[in-house]
């Protein structure tokens, strides 16, 4: 494994790699003498494994960590730990411990260590939030807000029912937390979220932020209803898109239509799947993540009926990839520190 991971990283005219290890107390000491950019870290590892060398290496030596992991249930829940612990992303091995077929992913390892080495170390600290998880942002006093008047000429009715629709990618686990356990239960719309996470890791992702949350949170099933103060999270794998039946807001998991721009699930799909939906009021929220998903859509949501954008700011994303290319659309209504969403959200819901 170390031996196909480092050959395929070295192929690249944009990486160099300048050593391997084979554990997590060997790793340590290699970082202190060869000082890497970035650091690829397996999950499973003799000695030390993965998530007890993350730690030791966040609080010595802040570096950007890419995670290997496999896709079992306890491989997935250590992934979200690794996540939560400052990781700057993940890539799951197609087929097990050993992956012997590690070359079917050899070009996303090489564009998310490339990411990597992009990220601000000081950005990567695990972020503690359990104190405030479900303290209403009404409850506090506002920060200021970049809000505009610029894209609000339609009447933002505070009667009429809204939907909620948030896209997020590389880091979005930790923002998604941010902003997920700060809604409080009583808030009044359904929330769609689609998080670029392979089949596997969702549910996870879904149980785990349910249990921090007021609000429920979990993974979108087939055909069900959609309720006010609950977040349905698009499963890996699938395109998430709502329909009306009968007035009543129903999930549609699609496998047939192809990735868009290499993702499915797609935040341009869902976006353009709500966009249809005449009788309700948007609220469109873009968080950090790589490339450009979600503008496309976003332009849509904003032609077709009456939406309320946020964008996360450069000064908090991971990586500040597709909310740059939202905010390049001109649609954008608040550009806000991944803490400060759900004020944002709560803003346009009373």
């Amino acid at each position: 494994m170390r031996k196909l991971i480092s050959d395929f990283l070295a192929s690249s005219d944009q990486l160099v790699v300048v050593g391997t290890a084979r554990n997590g107390q060997d790793a340590l000491a290699k970082i202190k003498s060869l000082k890497p950019d970035v650091i690829t870290l397996d999950v499973e590892m003799p000695e030390m494994n993965g998530i007890e060398a993350l730690k030791l290496i966040m609080a010595d030596c802040p570096l950007p960590v890419v995670m290997l992991s496999s896709t079992t249930e306890m491989g997935a829940e250590n992934t979200l730990t690794a996540m939560e612990l400052g990781a700057v992303d993940f890539i799951p091995k197609p087929s097990g411990t050993i992956s012997l077929d590690l070359h079917k992913i050899k070009d996303q390892i090489i564009e998310k260590v490339v990411a990597a080495s992009g990220v601000q170390v000081s950005r990567l600290a695990s972020r503690q939030t359990k104190q405030t998880l479900v303290e209403s942002p009404l409850n506090r006093k506002p920060k200021e807000s970049h809000f505009n008047q610029l894209h609000t000429s339609k009447v933002w009715s505070k009667s009429k029912e809204k939907i909620i629709c948030i896209g997020s990618s590389t880091g979005g686990p930790r923002a998604l937390q941010h902003v997920l356990t700060k809604l409080p239960a009583s808030i009044k719309a359904p929330i769609l979220v689609v998080q670029h996470m392979p089949p596997g890791f969702t549910k996870s992702l879904a149980v785990r932020l349910n249990a921090l949350s007021a609000i429920e949170v979990k993974e979108a099933e087939n055909g069900e209803i959609l309720k006010r103060g609950t977040a349905y999270i698009a499963p890996g794998g699938f395109h998430l898109k709502i329909k009306n039946e009968r007035n009543n807001l129903v999930v549609q998991l699609d496998q047939e239509e192809a990735p868009r721009k290499g993702h499915r699930p797609s935040v341009d799909v869902l976006f353009e799947s709500i966009s249809i939906l005449k009788d309700f009021d948007k609220i469109a929220v873009i968080m950090t993540g790589m490339g450009a998903d979600g503008s496309k859509g976003l332009v849509k949501l904003k032609k077709d009926g009456n939406t309320q954008a946020i964008a996360e700011s450069k000064d908090s994303c991971i990586v500040f990839g597709m909310p740059k290319a939202a905010i390049a659309t001109n649609l954008i209504d608040d550009v806000e520190n991944v803490e400060n969403i759900a004020h944002s959200i709560m803003k346009f819901m009373v």
